[in-house]
This record gives C-alpha cells, structure tokens and sequence, in this order.
C-alpha cells in the first residue's frame, strides 16, 4: 500500500503543496482585510486543516494566531476575542451557531464546514455542521487571492490563552526574536518533539492546547504525512498507527491511561512497531501507568516539563525514568532551573521550593495588556508557573506540589477561583471552595465544597445546573459537597489544603 504525503484525517486528504498555497493566500487575504502585523486573528475549530493554514498564514502575515478552546462558554470565547483584539475568527460552522451573537462588532467570520469525522466523532447534528446562509466561507474566500509573494520576515508565535487565579484568560504574547535565535530555537523544538524529515506524526490532542499545537504544527512543516484524530480515541489511536504507519506522536496521561484500560486482546491486536519516539507533557503521570506503558511500547516514551510561559525545563527519557521513576527530567543546558524559598533563595538539594526558571533560546513574553500579571511571576530574569519540586543528588526534577491554586485535569489548566466567583453568585449559596482530588483516568478532578446559606434548600444537580450556565463544561466539578462551617483562618481566609489534604493521603504526588 502507497502511503499518502499531506495532511491526512479519516477519509480526507491536503498535499502538502495544497496546504502551502492555501497558507499564502490566506496570508494575502488577512492583509486584504486590513490585519496588519502585530495584530491577531482568532481560531475557533476543533483539529482540521484550515487549522493548520489559518495558523501558518497567521505567521506569513506577521500577525499572532489565538487558538480558542472551543469547550469554552459563549462568553469565555467572547472575552478572548476581545482582549486578544482578533481582527479575524476563523471558526467551524457547528460552533458559530452557538456564538454568532457573541462575536464582537468589527471581527470578520470566516467558517469552515465542520468535516463529517468530526461530527461522527461529537455525535453532531449533521445540519449543524452546514453554513448558514451568510457565511463566508474559508475555501471560497481562499480562491479568490493570489498567493503572498513573501512571508514576513518576522512571524510571530502563537498566542496562547491561559487562566490564571483571577480567572480571567490570559494571553502569553512573547517578544520577536533574531532570525538567528529563533532558527536555533527551532531546531531545539524540533528535537524535543522527535520532528526530523521522513516521520509520520499523528496528532490526537486539541490543536487548541499548547504542546499538541506546537508539536503538529511543527511536523506539518516537515514530515510526510501529519495524520489528524477529530478527537482521542484509544482503539482508533493505535488503529491509526498500524494504518498510518506512524512513528511520532505526543501524548497526555490521560491517553495513557485510555490505551492501558483497552482489553488485552484489542490493545495488543493493532501492529505498533513503527512507532518510535513518543513525547508526553502537560500533566503529572502516575509512576505505575507510566512503567506500564514502557513495559509495553518500549523506551520510547519521552517526557518534558514546562510550560506555555516558559517552554520545557526539564526532559527525561524513558531509561533515565526507569532509572528515576518520578522524576521529569534533568535540566538541560540551555535552561537555568532553581527551587526558591519564599525569600528567593535557593533550598538546598532535596528540599522543596517553587520552581523557577529560564529557556536561554525560550522568546521572552508578557501577559498581553497585563504587564503587572506578568511581573507577578517573575523572579529577576527567571519566572515560575508555580510548582513545587525539588533536585535529587544527580540534578533530576521531582513535582510534589503545587504553589499556584490550580488544577490540571486531562492536560487542561483550571482555575479554582474563576469557579468559585460564579458558585458565590448562585442564589443559596453563602460561600465555597474548589480544589482538585486525585482521579484516575484524568489525574485531577474538581471538588466543590459548599457552604449555604441559613435555611437554604439546594442541592448537588442544583449547583452543577447552575455552574454549567456559566461556564465550560470540563470546570463544572465532578464532585459536591455541602458543609455547615469550612476551615478559615483570622483573616477569614478558606484553609483550602485542610479540604484538600485528606483526598490525597497515600499519594505519591499532592498533583
């Protein structure tokens, strides 16, 4: 069998010639718009192609493309494209339905019919996924441009939307680097993603998160085929390697754990073996699921720690795991990584502190339009994306905890304080507290605890129906509690680790 060159999602096929011309037209049409570079358009689509032309046209023009989580409310997405001051949404047609009133006046809408794998995967209404009678639609819009002579010379990076512990996304807008630096860079990304010519990467994360952006778009540019998962599927996952041949791919935890709770005779069915560098980030994995998975694929399972501010610090292979189960990674030589007390000072080795650090090659950022959240999180030249760790005698990296109040669940950031702003608003409820606790499949899931207010009658659905009006679904807790008082200190302040610590007792990690 021939295998295809291009981008591949089920049934449906792009050249890489194809995806190229679409790119610089776009470029063209972005300007023709009146985008100018340094501004930015936005992308609201679950993974596709015109992801990945939206995206490299965004750097052709010189302008910053924001992925938007499209899990997200309708006024979550509306204040992203706000704050990010897209002049442009490019955005499945199955998610305008849900937004159209919503977009702020100014913004064109460009959409793309939402494919038939995806609605097959989300269990979608196929007239959904139809244009509705005033769409621009992206192919039609494409066709009528010639292609951008030349790039820019100064692409910008994706910006990312993060929550932070107000609750409200923040953009990690970074600085413009020398051709030089950024071409040495790049070879560094490449390399940590296992992207080199020749490989066949499949991409079974949301292009809307971090890693799995920065490692598709990347093998886009590079490798022979980059095949598309509409969304994660374990069976199909390693179908997909067997069919596709794949030797590249980047993984979550929660993947992990999917692929390891198949049955042995459907897990071991599927051929694997061109499969052969594997990179997995985003989310603390279990010491055993990970053994497991080396036991089983091999010491191709690779690992980093990072983040969106700051890059990878720390890389681990799967012999250095095996040989330091827990840890993620040592420090390599481009990256300074320092545990801190809360004076600023370096703990000694074993001893936690908060991690700080610096990617010598990582462009520098700021949180855009909020410098001083920016200044929060630094400390001198190096910043923290508030984990707590600590350095054996060999210089590798353990997380034990985590200073910001954060939850990751599934490789997805959360916010408990975002959560706890609309819990305090509904009707009954006198105050509340969400954390995470430890979860099996996802690592972290929400909990809620609950305070009403006197003589208030309200129950667990009530406040999950409540929460869900407000926010994205994978922020809703999973898990309801009501209590008569909660811990708190004198300044009236909730102990929110007295809530916590129980759930996590006879855990490795408190993350």
């Amino acid at each position: 069998m021939t295998l295809r060159r291009g981008l591949i999602s089920a049934d449906r096929f792009r050249s890489h010639a194809d995806v190229e011309s679409n790119t610089m037209r776009a470029a063209a049409g972005f300007h023709a718009l009146g985008v100018e570079p340094g501004d930015a358009i936005a992308i609201l689509m679950r993974n596709d192609f015109a992801f990945f032309e939206a995206s490299y046209a965004a750097q052709a023009a010189g302008v910053y493309a924001v992925p938007v989580n499209w899990h997200l409310a309708p006024a979550e997405i509306a204040h992203i494209l706000e704050d990010s001051e897209a002049k442009v949404l490019v955005v499945h047609t199955d998610l305008l339905r849900h937004m159209a009133e919503r977009i702020p006046e100014g913004v064109t809408v460009l959409t793309v019919p939402t494919p038939p794998e995806v609605v097959a995967a989300y269990g979608l209404d196929p007239a959904d996924a139809e244009p509705m009678p005033t769409c621009r639609l992206w192919d039609q819009w494409l066709a009528a441009f010639e292609p951008l002579a030349e790039p820019h010379p100064q692409p910008k990076e994706t910006m990312m939307y993060t929550s932070g512990t107000t609750g409200l996304p923040k953009g990690v807008r970074r600085s413009t680097q020398s051709p030089e630096v950024s071409a040495a860079m790049s070879i560094l990304r490449d390399k940590l993603y296992g992207i080199e010519p020749g490989i066949r990467a499949l991409v079974g994360g949301p292009l809307y998160h971090t890693a799995p952006n920065s490692m598709a778009m990347r093998a886009g540019k590079v490798a022979d085929a980059v095949i598309i998962l509409p969304r994660f599927d374990a069976e199909e996952f390693l179908a997909a390697i067997e069919r596709e041949k794949i030797t590249t791919t980047f993984m979550v935890p929660t993947m992990f754990v999917r692929l390891l709770k198949l049955p042995d005779d459907t897990r071991l069915r599927c051929d694997i073996s061109s499969l052969s560098y594997i990179m997995h980030a985003a989310a603390p994995c279990p010491s055993d699921v990970k053994r497991r998975m080396i036991d089983w694929m091999g010491p191709i399972v690779n690992e980093f720690y990072g983040g969106t501010e700051g890059g990878y610090w720390a890389v681990s292979t799967s012999d250095e795991w095996l040989n330091k189960p827990g840890t993620v990674g040592r420090p390599p030589a481009e990256v300074t990584l320092k545990a801190l007390d809360e004076n600023g000072n370096e703990v000694p080795q074993g001893e936690p502190g908060v991690l700080y650090g610096k990617h010598d090659l990582f462009p520098d950022f700021t949180y855009h339009k909020r410098e001083e959240a920016r200044r929060e999180v630094g400390r001198g030249d190096l910043i923290t994306i508030g984990d707590i760790g600590y350095f054996d005698e060999d210089g590798y990296v353990f997380i034990c905890d985590r200073a910001k109040d954060m939850v990751v669940s599934g490789g997805a950031n959360i916010y408990p304080a975002e959560i706890e702003a609309v819990l305090t608003d509904m009707p009954g409820v006198a105050d509340g507290a969400v954390f995470g606790i430890p979860d099996p499949e996802f690592g972290e899931k929400l909990m809620a605890v609950v305070l009403p207010e006197p003589r208030a009658e309200i129950s667990e659905d009530a406040v999950m129906d409540f929460l869900r009006r407000h926010l994205a679904g994978f922020k809703v807790p999973r898990v309801i509690e009501f209590r008569t008082e909660l811990p708190r200190g004198d300044d009236g302040k909730i102990y929110k680790r007295r809530l916590r610590e129980p759930y996590w007792q006879g855990h490795e990690r408190q993350v």
